[in-house]
């Protein structure tokens, strides 16, 4: 059966109705799901395989059936490793349908289904009793309900409730314990994904500086986690201000409770600096005695980081102080882990929390709304002093004293940059209220209440009354807008320009005056087990998943490039990068579409995992900026990626024949096609050839 869904078109900014399958939702749910990453995360597998047996012999030695509760069950991977270890039988909850199908078919497969019982439900809705879900209550809770923040998945709620109802007092519990870890570091990069700073500005009349308003400065910040692949940041990028703190832990053999509550850990600072951010991670010890130890631990903190395991499920948490302080070498502080029942934030304080009833109890919530409007990676980007000076460069060389400036992004600062050199008169579109709201508070900050005009709607609706009956001189553009997610969303600059063509005035700029695409073969480090099959996981015949992962792709994924950030996934060129399309913005969009083919040569040996694609726009001739790459690729193929943009990565679908590391011609046949009616980019990217 067919459904009909609506969707807003980042790149045309129209809405749109499409057809689609009714269970679009679900494949769509599985092809974006981290079930490969878990399935090939060896040493999760491996702990758990061997925490598991330790209770189940535990269970065995007190003359006890071991009946195992397994919350978010997924493949059946775990119950299946209970059963092997002498389980006699296991209740295994999963509460995504598509998935307790597949988990049937899974333990069938593999010869468990006597012994495993897959519940398509929450825990919380599991029954107990003669006529219930399960006649009695277990003995050995087994769960991975975890995230990257640990409890952000709602695993305090599920352990509270399954010690209260689903399973015995003083159970056993894999894992049995979680203890959450914090590093205080001073840190202007990341620090930079959090704040607005100082905007330095070289006009004819000297250095002018855009100023923060007060209340972007004292805002608490967003109560989302920034969770990171920690290791791919430089240590030169933070100084460590304390030691690895152990901030609390969470014993899950007992009752757990999902109350607020907060943790404090004195120490000395190591060095006199300014507290900005908490590193965070975690380890859970999968027996009582913690021999079975699973740690997220990033390199420096890490028992053997030559033997650290990659995965992309979990990773490490960047926690924003409310405020950055002061602090000196040797003078005492409690740093304070607060949650609630999904959510972690800390603080700092200068005496005991015991002794400070002003110690945060609330989640912070941003009030300022740039918190709202501008994610890290954008907060990054509009701090990038660079990228302000080359915009700076670039409308010197178009601006004239009595230019009519028109401003077309989500709350941008280019309307600043544009009055700050000599622009007689600057309108800026803002369509949301919060990017509104955002820049009113900024433009009076800096006194500018009453040189720029802020016209609230979205730009294809201007009037002539909204210019003041002028005609716009320059159209700017950084571009950005909130609803892209793929690089070439924010060719809906071009859609814009066409709609206020009728605006222009004659010998009109357009800056940027083009885009283009461009697009690199590259080998992944780590990223490629995202994408690759898993067969056999830990002895468990789990082909199934990959079949059933593999379908979800092909339903549509799989002719889709993805967002990636790749500064945090390490990758080499393969091929030289070349130029697919161009995108001019000094004509309306055209009425034919863009198409672009042809063969690329892959000059490095390896593993070709996928294409990489990304924007570059053209400010002016003189002056290009980058989503993707920053520079030539080192001898080795190693690649420096925009660290404020996210890329598109296109998996490669079959994978490559590993002859092909042979050596050997080799190369990668694409078809790019850009539709102006639907602003869709439709690609096919397939190796065209590999060695007999």
């Amino acid at each position: 059966m067919k459904i009909f869904c609506s969707r807003a078109n980042p790149t045309t900014g129209s809405v749109e109705w499409l057809e689609e399958d009714e269970h679009y939702d679900y494949h769509q749910e599985i092809a974006r799901s981290s079930y490969a990453d878990m399935l090939h995360d060896k040493d999760r597998n491996v702990k758990y395989y061997q925490g598991i047996r330790v209770a189940v012999s535990r269970v065995k030695d007190r003359g006890q059936k071991a009946l195992v509760l397994d919350i978010g069950t997924g493949t059946g991977l775990l119950s299946m490793m209970a059963v092997t270890a002498g389980a006699d039988f296991c209740y295994a909850i999963e509460v995504f349908k598509p998935m307790a199908d597949a988990a049937v078919k899974i333990v069938e497969k593999n010869g468990f289904s006597d012994k495993i019982k897959v519940i398509n439900k929450h825990s919380t809705e599991v029954t107990i009793g003669p006529e219930g879900d399960m006649p009695c209550r277990a003995n050995i809770l087994v769960t991975e309900l975890f995230d990257t923040e640990l409890i952000g998945e709602g695993a305090l709620p599920s352990y509270e409730h399954a010690h209260r109802h689903l399973v015995e007092e003083n159970c056993e519990a894999v894992p049995h314990r979680a203890t959450v870890y914090a590093q205080l570091v001073e840190s202007r990069r990341m620090w930079s994904w959090n704040k607005l700073f100082p905007i330095h500005v070289q006009t004819s009349l000297g250095e002018q500086v855009i100023v923060p308003p007060m209340d972007l400065e004292s805002c608490p910040g967003a109560p989302s986690v920034c969770d990171i692949q920690l290791n791919q940041v430089s240590p030169a990028d933070f100084t460590v201000l304390s030691d690895v703190l152990p901030m609390f832990s969470i014993d899950f053999s007992k009752q757990v409770s999902s109350s607020a509550a907060c943790h404090s850990r004195r120490f000395e600072p190591l060095t006199s600096g300014r507290a900005q951010v908490v590193l965070s991670w975690w380890d859970i010890e999968m027996d009582p005695e913690g021999k079975i130890k699973c740690t997220m631990a990033p390199f420096w903190a890490h028992s053997d980081p030559e033997e650290m395991q990659w995965r992309d499920h979990w990773m490490q948490c960047v926690y924003f102080l409310p405020q950055e302080e002061p602090v000196m070498q040797g003078s005492a502080l409690y740093l304070v882990a607060h949650h609630d029942d999904y959510c972690v934030w800390y603080s700092l304080q200068r005496t005991s929390p015991e002794k400070n009833e002003r110690v945060r109890q609330m989640r912070p919530v941003c009030d300022c709304q740039a918190h709202l409007l501008w994610n890290r990676p954008r907060f990054g980007e509009i701090n990038d002093q660079d990228r302000t000076d080359r915009y700076v460069q670039a409308l010197r060389t178009v601006l004239k004293p009595d230019s009519v400036c028109l401003c077309v992004s989500d709350g941008s600062l280019l309307s600043v940059l544009a009055h700050h050199l000599g622009v007689e008169q600057v309108f800026t579109v803002e369509s949301s209220a919060a990017s509104h709201k955002l820049l009113r508070k900024i433009f009076k900050a800096n006194h500018l209440e009453d040189k720029i005009n802020i016209i609230e709607k979205r730009p294809e609706l201007l009037t002539n009354e909204d210019l003041q009956g002028r005609k716009v001189s320059l159209l700017l553009g950084e571009p950005f807008f909130t609803t892209s997610l793929l690089p070439w969303h924010n060719l809906y600059f071009w859609y814009v320009r066409t709609a206020v063509d009728q605006h222009l005035g004659p010998g009109a700029m357009v800056m940027p005056q083009a885009a283009s695409l461009h697009a690199v073969v590259v080998e992944f480090r780590d990223l490629w087990r995202i994408r690759s099959p898993c067969g056999d996981c830990e002895g468990f015949d789990v082909h199934i998943m990959d079949d059933m992962i593999k379908r979800a792709l092909d339903f549509r994924e799989s002719r889709e490039a993805e967002p990636h950030p790749l500064w945090e996934y390490p990758c080499r060129s393969l091929s030289e990068p070349w130029q697919i399309l161009t995108f001019d913005f000094r004509q309306p969009v055209p009425l034919q579409p863009l198409c672009a083919e042809g063969t690329v040569e892959l000059r490095r040996p390896g593993q070709s995992h996928a294409a990489v694609l990304w924007m570059e726009y053209h400010l002016i001739p003189e002056c290009t900026l980058s989503t993707g790459l920053l520079e030539p690729a080192d001898p080795e193929g190693g690649c420096c990626w925009n660290p404020h943009c996210k890329q598109a990565v296109y998996f490669f679908s079959p994978a490559p024949d590993p002859r092909a590391l042979l050596g050997g011609p080799r190369t990668v046949s694409y078809a790019v096609e850009f539709h102006p009616d639907t602003g869709d980019i439709v690609m096919e990217f397939r190796h065209a050839d590999t060695p007999d």
